[in-house]
């Protein structure tokens, strides 16, 4: 019996599954984002609408389902009908041999570029998009050796990235050690605390692993709530030392950077300074992730990530290289909590909750699991395209005063993850190049680079 839903007109399935789409969207965002309490000033809590924002998203679902079933699911059917051919995975060479400089030379010229078009505003732009983008890069390259390299699932990274900034905070404070002598205490401090987790989880993977790696960053993270003494609790830690230029501190003191260089006073050098220093670390870490991944151990960490079971049938250590991978995971997690104590000279337990694991997890898999380029790029997309919601104040002036666009930055990222997982399930760059070969590197067939084949 044929099927009734196929002999249908093209426009008119499409136009019923985008009615369709609508009604479900109605239903789900009426109580969400339809309806809103606040309190007058009587103290009362009023209920308010919000017609406007709820009819604007649901047009865009609706409309995008409609582009989904009328031409994107057509072409993939076509597609699909198709013979597969042997498309490389690899740029161009022309491409890739001016893409890398290019980018590489628009981050050094960032923060100048920065000032020049934004003048005395620069230093949001700077320390937004540009210092908190290259944090969450470190962050997303440490968390990647654990899971991208060598398959182990940490839900609780951050507990690392608050044991370099605690680290940092709390030695600054009470020996008064400057940044430099605390930046790298705060990395090796991390790392041992990567190996002391990494003992007792030597047996597990998958699940077990990961609700283990939260509730080691749960512990961490109610250590500091509740130890007052030490870590002040949730009121957090201020004063915190800053960088400075060979001594030469970043204030408007006779002492201090610009006067000494006679230069008029801007908070913008202190930005400006520990941008570059950050990208420095940034540089140095993808130099040392790359040849890791050179090294016998980098190999091992990636056999342990197919199958744990052929690595000990090879005579491979596996006590050693989930230590290494732990301990080398934690280290860049704790140098970029050292970075982050620098840019806020302040810190707290709400800075380093799960959420902050959870997002990180998510640019090592929205990026690509093992690719250091795809995590970068999952790094802008998702540091920058929260911070630009921010940007968005325009929009008050079409769904009202109230309206903050920053509140929706939770559900667009679960939005646009959900959208990953069905276009592009393995990341933005879902190739893996071979860390060895024979005379030579071959390209893959896009076909076989899938679950299972390659």
């Amino acid at each position: 019996m044929p099927d009734a839903a196929a002999d249908r007109p093209p426009l008119f399935r499409a136009l019923r599954e985008t009615a369709v789409t609508a009604l479900l969207a109605f239903g789900l965002f009426l109580p969400l984002i339809g309806f809103n309490t606040v309190q007058n000033m009587s103290n009362e809590l009023v209920l308010e609408t919000r017609w406007p924002l709820l009819i604007t998203i649901v047009a865009i679902l609706a409309s995008l389902r409609f582009l989904h079933v009328f031409v994107v699911a057509p072409l993939k059917a076509a597609r699909a009908m198709q013979l597969p051919r042997a498309t490389p995975i690899a740029l161009p060479s022309a491409l890739r041999s001016w893409t890398m400089p290019a980018v590489v030379g628009f981050v050094i010229v960032y923060p100048l570029l920065a000032m020049l078009i934004a003048g005395p505003g620069a230093g949001k732009w700077i320390d937004n998009f540009g210092i908190q983008i290259l944090i969450y890069v470190l962050l997303g390259w440490g968390l990647n050796i654990v899971v991208g390299l060598a398959g182990l699932l940490d839900l609780g990274y951050v507990a690392f990235y608050a044991i370099g900034a605690y680290t940092c905070a709390l030695l600054g404070k009470n020996f008064d050690l400057s940044f430099w002598m605390l930046l790298p205490l705060a990395g090796i401090l991390a790392a041992f605390w990567g190996v002391l987790l990494g003992f007792p989880v030597l047996r597990l993977r998958g699940d077990y692993l990961a609700v283990v790696t939260l509730a080691f960053g749960e512990i961490i993270r109610l250590i500091l709530i509740n130890w007052k003494d030490v870590t002040q609790g949730s009121a957090g830690i201020g004063g915190l030392p800053r960088p400075t230029f060979f001594g030469l501190p970043f204030n408007a003191s006779p002492e201090g950077f610009a006067a000494q260089l006679g230069l008029a006073f801007s908070p913008q050098h202190r930005q400006v300074f520990l941008y570059y220093v950050l990208f420095v670390a940034v540089v140095l870490t993808a130099i040392v992730i790359a040849r890791l991944r050179r090294l016998p151990v980098g190999r091992a960490w990636e056999a342990l990530r197919e199958d744990e079971i052929a690595c000990r049938s090879l005579g491979i250590n596996t006590t050693n290289a989930k230590l290494a991978a732990f301990a080398s995971g934690a280290f860049f997690g704790g140098i970029a909590g050292a970075f982050f104590t620098a840019r806020q000279g302040f810190i707290s337990p709400e800075s380093v909750n799960f959420s902050e694991s959870a997002l990180v997890l998510a640019i090592v898999v929205l990026g690509g699991m093992g690719s250091m380029v795809g995590v970068a790029i999952a790094a802008v997309v998702i540091i920058g395209g929260t911070e630009l919601l921010r940007e968005l104040a325009f929009l008050k002036q079409i769904f009202g005063a109230e309206f903050d666009p920053a509140q929706y930055r939770m559900l667009l990222f679960g939005f646009a993850m959900v959208l990953m997982i069905v276009w592009k399930p393995r990341g933005f760059i879902g190739t893996r190049e071979p860390t060895v070969a024979l005379k030579k590197l071959k390209a893959i067939d896009t076909t076989l680079a899938r679950e299972g084949l390659g």
